[in-house]
C-alpha cells in the first residue's frame, strides 16, 4: 500500500505558532518532534520508504526537507501553487498510477494525533484488505467518538457489510458536516455516527475513475500532467495545466458525491491537532490542573493550556479554561470554548496593519 502523507495545510487556527512561513505540521506542537516527523515516524519501518510520499505544495518545500531529513525527493509530491485538496490527492494519484495503476493509496493528514499507533496501523491494513475485496468502492477508517465533538465531521453508517480479519466493515450512509453540540450528543447516543478523521484507501485506478466522474475538468488536467511525467518538458506541463485547477476540496469535490463507500471502525485515540484546545485535549493530565509548556507560574488557576516558547515568564492568577500562547512577536489569549475562532481572528489579522505577523 502506498501511503500518502498531506503536508501542504497552513494552520491558521495555530497561530502565532503556526505560520505561513513556519505552519503548524513543522513545529513541535506536541512533544519534541514535529507533528510531520511523528506522522512519518509512525509509517517507518511498518511500509517500505519507497511506498510512503509526502505532498506539499512549492512554499513549504524547504519546511518538509529540514524535517524529514535524508527522504527521498522522489517521493515528494510539489504542487506548483497551493489548489486545496482535491489536487493535492489527484496529483499524487495521477503520480502512483504511472508506476502502478492498481495499486492502493492511503491518505493521511501530517498534523493527526495517534495515542495507539499499533492499533492504528491495524485499522489501515484491516482497511487495504477491504480494497483488496472491493477494489470499486472508497473504503474510509472512521473513529468511535469518544465524546460529542462539534469540530469534527461525522460518518453515518448503515448496517455492517461484511468483516475482514474479524473487524467490521459497514456501509456509509452519508458524510455530515460539523454539527452543534445538541446534534452532536444525539449522534452519540444513537450509535450510528463515527467519527470523520479523513482517512481515505481507494485502489489508484478506481479513485482516478471518481475524478473522471464528478471533477472531470479535473481530470483531463491531471492527465495532461501523467503524460508528461519523465519527459523533458514535464516541469513545464506541470506548472503551466495544474495553475489552470479551480480549488476544491476532496470533500466537497468528490467524497460527498460517491455512493459507494465503506468504512472500517477503529479507536486508536486519534485527534485533529486543528486548533489549541484539541492540543489541550491532547496533552491533558487529569493529575494536573493546567497543560504547561514553556516557563510559567500559576496560582488559582485551572483548566487552561499555556505555551510559551519564550524565556520570559508568564504568570497566570486567578485564570480558567483559557489558552495562552506566547511567541518572541505575538501573544493569543483566548477561552477554550473559542479556539476555533483563532483563525477568524488571523483573517483579521490579515487585514490589517500586523499582516506581517502571520
Amino acid at each position: 500500500m502506498e501511503i500518502l502523507i498531506l503536508a501542504g495545510g497552513g494552520g491558521k487556527r495555530l497561530w502565532p505558532v503556526s505560520r505561513k512561513k513556519n505552519p503548524k505540521q513543522v513545529q513541535p506542537i506536541l512533544g519534541d518532534k514535529t507533528l510531520l516527523e511523528e506522522t512519518y515516524n509512525r509509517f517507518v519501518g511498518n511500509f517500505d520508504k519507497k511506498n510512503i510520499y509526502i505532498s506539499t505544495n512549492s512554499n513549504q518545500v524547504n519546511f518538509i526537507k529540514k524535517a524529514i531529513k535524508n527522504f527521498d525527493k522522489k517521493n515528494l509530491i510539489i504542487e506548483p501553487e497551493k489548489k486545496d485538496t482535491a489536487a493535492a490527492v489527484g496529483l499524487a494519484a495521477t503520480i502512483i498510477a504511472k508506476k502502478n495503476p492498481k495499486g492502493i493509496i492511503a491518505t493521511a493528514n501530517s498534523d493527526a494525533h495517534i495515542e495507539n499507533s499499533k492499533e492504528y496501523l491495524k485499522i489501515l491494513k484491516l482497511g487495504e484488505e477491504t480494497v483488496k475485496n472491493n477494489p470499486q468502492k472508497t473504503v474510509l477508517i472512521g473513529v468511535k467518538p469518544r465524546y460529542p465533538e462539534t469540530g469534527y465531521g461525522y460518518i453515518k453508517v448503515k448496517f455492517q457489510m461484511s468483516n475482514v480479519k474479524f473487524q467490521k466493515v459497514l456501509e456509509v450512509e452519508r458524510f455530515v458536516e460539523k454539527p452543534d453540540l445538541e446534534t452532536a450528543e444525539k449522534y452519540i447516543e444513537s450509535g450510528e455516527y463515527l467519527w470523520n478523521p479523513a482517512i481515505f484507501i481507494w485502489r489508484v485506478d478506481y479513485l482516478l475513475s471518481l475524478y473522471a466522474k464528478y471533477l472531470p475538468e479535473m481530470y483531463s488536467i491531471l492527465m495532461k500532467i501523467q503524460e508528461s511525467i519523465g519527459k523533458k518538458n514535464e516541469a513545464r506541463i506541470l506548472k503551466q495545466e495544474f495553475s489552470k485547477i479551480k480549488p476544491i476540496s476532496i470533500d466537497y469535490g468528490i467524497m460527498e458525491k460517491e455512493k459507494e463507500m465503506l468504512v472500517v471502525p477503529g479507536d486508536f485515540g486519534w485527534a485533529d491537532i486543528g486548533h489549541w484546545r484539541a492540543v489541550e485535549e491532547a496533552l491533558s493530565d487529569k493529575n494536573k490542573k493546567n497543560v504547561i509548556k514553556g516557563n510559567c507560574v500559576s496560582h488559582d488557576s485551572d483548566g487552561n493550556l499555556i505555551y510559551n516558547f519564550t524565556k520570559k515568564v508568564v504568570g497566570i492568577c486567578g485564570l480558567k479554561d483559557m489558552i495562552v500562547v506566547e511567541t518572541d512577536d505575538a501573544l493569543l489569549v483566548c477561552p477554550k470554548d473559542k479556539a476555533q475562532l483563532v483563525k477568524n481572528l488571523v483573517e483579521e489579522i490579515e487585514k490589517s496593519k500586523y499582516k506581517k505577523y502571520i
